[in-house]
């Protein structure tokens, strides 16, 4: 009977405490979106953080003071209260104030303030006036991937399978163009395609030019200011992104399977398509969000390497931002964007699969 009662008072209290510690985190959730979102009038901000420090303290003297039911309760939401106030502040209430923006309009484009006015029309906009910019950033992006899969699959192979010793070598070989700033390397690229550089001059010792400028990828025997030089770009930067998460999953994968699919006359060829290919999906899906996402809504490349009619859709909500100063218009275009990622990945989900990503 005691021991009925003892246990009750134990399941009451992880039950008070997971109620408490899930509101107190929602809490603060709300308040710093609030804070950051500028929901509230002035005087209030400090007082609201205040009380966010005190529900802290609150928090913390429960689960000093309670039992070890109660602090194994409040565990898990103390754990996430970090991230789920960054998240709060510095992701939610700006995505709130871009909603928000999304939906003004400015008189003038001197004003300073957007006045928030439902203005749908925004969006519109978008479509109407950004749809080419919109394309070519999902095509050069979706090329840039398929390139990065095709490049750094074998080479994530190769240093999982064939890397030995040398393996870690390998590894800081492939981010090592991270020691160096992205916008440097992107110029140093231009370097790399101009008319006089290197990559024209061994296409010409080749006699490649006629051929590349047949499938479209040169243009009056120019590299540079090409749609293709933006893709070799964005490949290049965002290749070690793809490389990584496949090597992590082909590094999972025992080699004893392929060597006991041989033992069953399957051939080397046959045992990759079978054994290694679907364990390394997992690696394929990671890598290509890693590539895909920062590829479409990248600016730099295109800036650099291309020309004004290579124009990406981050190119002109830069200009809209900063040079035009129509923030409602490039609120809505980089709403646009977000959903239109957010779909893709989705559909992209459903066909791949994420339950083996773990």
């Amino acid at each position: 009977m005691a021991t009925a009662v003892v246990e009750r008072v134990r399941s009451a209290d992880r039950s008070s405490g997971e109620k408490g510690g899930l509101a107190l985190l929602i809490l603060v959730g709300v308040c710093l979106l609030a804070i950051g979102a500028g929901w509230l009038p002035d005087g209030l901000d400090f007082l609201l953080l205040v009380v966010i420090g005190l529900a802290l303290v609150g928090l913390i003297m429960a689960a000093v003071l309670g039992g070890p039911d109660l602090r194994r309760a409040l565990a898990p939401y103390g754990l996430l209260k970090p991230g789920s106030m960054w998240l709060a502040l510095f992701y939610l209430a700006p995505l709130w104030t871009l909603l928000r923006n999304s939906l003004s309009a400015k008189e003038t484009r001197f004003d300073v303030q957007a006045k928030f006015s439902w203005e749908f029309s925004n969006y519109g906009t978008a479509f109407s006036d950004f749809g080419p910019q919109f394309g070519r950033a999902f095509l050069y992006a979706g090329a840039a991937t398929a390139l990065t899969i095709l490049i750094g699959y074998p080479v994530a192979y190769f240093i999982a399978f064939r890397g030995g010793r040398w393996r870690n070598i390998l590894l800081g070989l492939v981010v090592v163009p991270f020691f160096t700033s992205y916008l440097i390397r992107t110029i140093a690229w231009s370097s790399i395609l101009a008319d006089s550089g290197p990559a024209v001059s061994v296409i010409e010792k080749l006699r490649l030019d006629g051929i590349l400028e047949g499938i479209g990828i040169m243009d009056d025997g120019r590299l540079i200011n090409t749609a293709s030089a933006v893709v070799f770009g964005l490949t290049y930067n965002f290749l070690p992104f793809m490389i990584l998460p496949i090597y992590v999953s082909l590094e999972k994968v025992d080699t004893r399977l392929m060597d006991a699919a041989q033992d069953l006359y399957s051939s080397a060829s046959r045992a990759f398509r079978k054994v290694v290919l679907p364990l390394s999906i997992p690696g394929v899906f990671a890598g290509t969000l890693l590539t895909f996402i920062p590829a479409a809504g990248d600016f730099v490349n295109a800036q650099f390497l291309g020309n004004p009619n290579t124009t990406m859709i981050g190119n002109s909500i830069q200009d809209q931002f900063l040079r035009q100063n129509n923030y409602p218009v490039a609120s809505a275009m980089a709403f646009v964007l977000m959903a239109i990622i957010t779909i893709l990945v989705l559909i992209y989900s459903k066909f791949f699969g994420t339950e083996d990503l773990a």
